[in-house]
């Protein structure tokens, strides 16, 4: 392949803002993530057992943690959607 038939190289940046709530044993979540095109959501909680010592960076790192996972699972959603959407405009 020749330098006239390459795809031209793409760059993107996507935005990602995680804000971290703490309420008494709950810490909550909310994160966004822009990619440009879209913007997704996720509103996520973690709650401490009442018999574990109070630690709040494990609260905040379970909530992150659940957000991001659900926000993995829009993409994919997303991904699909648009995937199938791509194959019913190529047939025509």
């Amino acid at each position: 392949m020749n330098a006239s038939t390459t795809a031209p190289r793409r760059t993107k940046q996507w935005t990602l803002r995680l804000d971290l709530f703490e309420e008494g044993d709950t810490t909550k979540v909310h994160a966004v993530l822009d990619t440009g095109d879209n913007t997704l959501e996720a509103r996520t909680t973690a709650h401490r057992n009442p018999h574990d010592p109070p630690v709040p960076e494990i609260g905040d790192e379970y909530a992150a943690a659940r957000a991001l996972i659900d926000l993995g699972h829009q993409l994919l959603r997303a991904g699909l959607s648009d995937s199938a959407e791509n194959d019913h405009s190529v047939d025509g």
